[in-house]
């Protein structure tokens, strides 16, 4: 089977692949609901899809002038997060009947008026928890224990033995902001190494057991969490509400040994407070895997040398984005064939309300 991410694909059938020179589905000859995927996706979402219906796959339409174009003839639309899925977008695709989102951060779409036109929204719920938890402990063993920095001073000629005594994570306090699919997950992996876990979720909803049987103590208030943890972990979606929920306020009522860990969305953080509190000396680091505005165009964290930053990763393994795909691709397939699917977001589309974006 042929597949190049350098341009679109368009499948007609298993196994049956045609690499397509521009972005137009004119060469497609199967007669079937067309499927438009306008950002990357793994090849077994692909092939699912192709079961089913006639799919336009190129990874980077949504930065072209052709994306419209092929929404108008589809009946569904898969995304990640650089796609703005918004009303102009839902109106030119009057036959759009879902929408599939690869990963479960919904910024990127106009749930309201989704849900106005008709069109349900299916997310990759669950798919990538275990990746981005795993993504947060990796972050808190790299900080407190600085292997690769510890390997860079040998190969140099050190044996600075004293500057690489640090600490443990055990007995440390780890303050979850949202305890759902990925902070109960955390939770789980930071009580087997012997820490303390905290949480702050006014809606909390564990997937599988409640708080009393993780360990995890709930605290009324953020501010109560923030003063206590020697980690911060965000796990919670991008709203008006917590637009900058974390700012210089929030800065100041951390340990100044504390350090943040951002795996949700950019625009929690207040990034200009987050430099000043730190020149400041308020916390002692951040770990940020996501930025308000992505990529980032310059910023003055990257001049902070207690600030690590990844480029949106943390979800991102091989296994986790298989399920991703194979779950949207199923539940994308549900919706086309009048069936409810299970990853539906709530409280669009005439039914009840439901989480709107990560944690």
């Amino acid at each position: 089977m042929t597949r190049s991410l350098a341009g679109p694909l368009q499948f007609s059938g298993v196994g049956d692949t045609v690499v397509v020179g521009g972005n137009t589905t004119s060469e497609c000859q199967v007669i079937g609901m067309k499927i438009v995927v306008s950002e990357w996706m793994e090849e077994v979402g692909l092939r699912k899809l192709a079961e089913y219906g006639q799919v336009m796959y190129d990874p980077d339409l949504w930065r072209s002038r052709y994306l419209w174009n092929e929404v108008r003839e589809a009946e569904a639309l898969i995304v990640r997060n650089q796609t703005q899925v918004t009303d102009e977008l839902l109106g030119a695709g009057e036959r759009l009947r879902v929408i599939g989102r690869l990963g479960v951060g919904l910024d990127n779409i106009d749930l309201e008026a989704a849900g106005r036109r008709g069109v349900q929204v299916v997310v990759a719920r669950n798919a990538n928890a275990i990746s981005v938890a795993e993504y947060v402990f990796s972050a808190m063993l790299h900080w407190i224990r600085p292997l690769l920095e510890a390997s860079e001073d040998v190969k140099t000629g050190h044996w600075n033995r004293r500057r690489f005594t640090t600490g443990e994570l055990y007995g440390k306090t780890l303050g979850l902001v949202g305890l759902g699919e990925i902070g109960t997950r955390l939770a789980i992996r930071a009580k087997c190494f012997g820490m303390q876990v905290t949480a702050y979720d006014p809606y909390v909803a564990p997937f599988d057991m409640p708080p009393a049987d993780l360990g995890v103590s709930m605290c009324p208030s953020l501010e109560d969490l923030l003063a206590s943890a020697d980690f911060v972990s965000l796990h919670l979606p991008l709203t008006r509400e917590t637009y900058h929920m974390i700012n210089y306020d929030a800065f100041a009522r951390m340990k100044p040994t504390a350090v943040l860990i951002n795996t949700a969305r950019g625009g929690v953080v207040d990034e200009e407070a987050l430099v000043t509190a730190l020149r400041q000396g308020l916390l002692g680091g951040a770990v940020l895997d996501v930025l308000e505005h992505e990529p980032p165009d310059g910023s003055p964290l990257f001049h902070e040398e207690r600030v690590i930053l990844t480029p949106h990763i943390a979800g991102l393994t091989e296994e986790s984005q298989d399920r991703v795909s194979r779950l949207v691709a199923e539940e994308v397939i549900r919706v086309l064939r009048g069936e409810r699917s299970n990853c539906v977001v709530r409280g669009i589309s005439g039914v009840s309300n439901d989480q709107r974006g990560s944690r």
